[in-house]
């Protein structure tokens, strides 16, 4: 399945950046405070390298030793190249991660030989436990805990303060032990510093670090937490990936890289850390405090209201010599979950056909928050097939559930293609039959357009060629030239313009 070497750490990764010529250093210093946002905007917006700021300035002036490492995910190839895979290869790895939500058994022994590469990569992900580590080469403990020393990020001018935006937060179910990592959950959830010690949590109810704390906080204990900075890039994603929840996301990470993921028990919370990471921050997530998180500028181009999260006491830091920090911002895309949103598009269809196989191709449009809009086409047989799947969508995946427009066309249609888009709607969409309208549905809190909060309608719109009992009319015939005289004209224009053809 993969194609690319392992890359057990940030910093391999960053080396075949540079070997393929994506990787600048920025010897310039740059205020953490704002001008590291609008560097990187500016690089991601042109599909530039990662960047690496060689000499971060602190809020009030200070400069800091830390190397700042931001557009790691800047375009799409090096999402893929995260993952192990060129572009060509998203779509096997799409079609191992639907195997993995519904697994067959192998169907005679030449069945199974086929299916070694996946027993292979599962048998990877048995974690491998080591005594000591690069993570805690340097470890701070009590008063030597001081988050303002490290080049946290403040984005935007109406951000309330510094925020951590690439951390892999790791916590366990209440009961669990600390050896057993396949029980762990891994997510991305951004983090405010409150003060030297302390963070917010943001927990959204339905993400399973959320699930985590409840299970803690109901027994009257505070969960044990590791915010894990500048990981490898299989575990960075893998934290993002919509896995299946009997899928941990640190062994899926051993899986993408072919190898058995290194572990090493943390100095002060009862858990596991992977090894190889440029820092962790250990805490404890209290079971009844919170703190308003917020306002800061989020992915739908506005600033979110300021809510009650929980309280994380940071206890530990421990991090590489020399170590290294991992940043990124979210804003109205393009942006770097916008760039990763359109490589995990590619990487769900094969799930998704696996349950509506009459989809030919869907598109979650970047510029509509990656997940608000999808155009999606489709194998058309019968009537009524396009509402069919706009409800089926609606209702098989979690993600599906904040989507509010649904536009559906034929597989004559690419979906990715505005001109074809607008074409089809114009052609063969009808506002008054073809639109379907859902009342009183969930939605993302953030969707200011809401007339409530985490409650809005949905829109389905067929812009399919009308079948049957669709219509009473007589459909028209798409104009199209053919095979041969496309062929014949091709050439002669490469004759008489040569190099100007196609």
């Amino acid at each position: 399945m993969r194609s690319l070497p392992s890359y057990p750490s940030l910093r391999s990764f960053l080396e075949w950046c540079a070997e393929t010529e994506q990787f600048q250093k920025v010897a310039d210093p740059v205020s953490v405070v704002h001008q590291m946002t609008a560097v990187h905007r500016n690089v991601l917006e042109t599909q530039g390298p990662v960047l690496q700021f060689d000499h971060p300035v602190l809020e009030g002036g200070a400069p800091s030793d830390v190397p700042v490492v931001v557009n790691l995910f800047g375009t799409t190839a090096r999402v893929a190249a995260g993952l192990g895979v060129t572009l060509d290869g998203l779509d096997d790895l799409g079609a191992f991660l639907a195997a993995l939500r519904s697994p067959t058994p192998p169907d005679g022994m030449r069945d199974a030989l086929s299916r070694w590469p996946m027993l292979k990569a599962a048998l990877a992900t048995r974690p491998k436990i080591v005594r000591s580590a690069p993570v805690q080469s340097v470890v701070l403990e009590g008063g030597d805990v001081d988050l303002a020393a490290l080049p946290i990020q403040t984005h935007w001018p109406g951000d309330v303060g510094p925020l951590i935006t690439w951390p892999v937060v790791i916590t366990r179910p209440f009961e669990t032990e600390a050896e057993d990592v396949g029980r762990y959950n891994a997510g991305v959830y951004r983090a405010q510093v409150l003060d030297h010690n302390r963070l917010i949590m943001r927990w959204l109810p339905h993400r399973g670090g959320a699930a985590h704390h409840q299970s803690w906080a109901k027994q009257g204990e505070r969960t044990p937490v590791a915010v894990v900075l500048g990981a490898d890039p299989a575990t960075l994603l893998s934290s993002a990936l919509p896995l299946p929840e009997t899928v941990s996301e640190l062994t899926f990470a051993g899986a993408l890289n072919n190898a058995r993921p290194r572990f090493v028990r943390a100095k002060t919370v009862p858990l596991m850390v992977p090894a190889d990471a440029e820092m962790v921050l250990e805490g404890w997530v209290s079971p009844s405090e919170t703190a308003p998180e917020g306002p800061f500028g989020d992915h739908t181009g506005y600033y979110n209201r300021a809510e009650p999260f929980p309280v994380m006491e940071v206890t530990a830091v421990t991090h590489r010599q020399d170590p290294l920090y991992l940043s990124t911002y979210t804003g109205r895309p393009p942006d770097e979950p916008a760039i990763i949103g359109e490589v995990f598009n590619r990487l769900a269809l094969p799930t998704i056909r696996a349950q509506i196989p009459e989809v030919h191709d869907l598109w979650l449009p970047p510029a509509a928050c990656s997940y608000r809009m999808a155009v999606v086409s489709i194998n058309k047989r019968y009537p009524g097939q396009a509402r069919r799947v706009m409800m089926a969508l609606w209702g098989m995946l979690p993600q599906f559930s904040y989507t509010k427009m649904i536009v559906v066309v034929d597989a004559d249609i690419d979906p990715r293609n505005w001109d074809d888009i607008a074409w089809a709607l114009a052609t063969r969409m009808d506002p008054v039959r073809d639109v379907m309208m859902v009342e009183n549905t969930p939605m993302d809190y953030l969707d200011f357009a809401s007339p409530e909060p985490g409650l809005a309608g949905k829109m389905g719109i067929d812009a399919t060629v009308k079948v049957d009992s669709e219509t009473t009319r007589e459909w028209g015939e798409v104009m199209k030239t053919s095979d041969e005289d496309a062929a014949f004209a091709a050439d002669l224009v490469a004759r008489l313009m040569p190099g100007g053809g196609s």
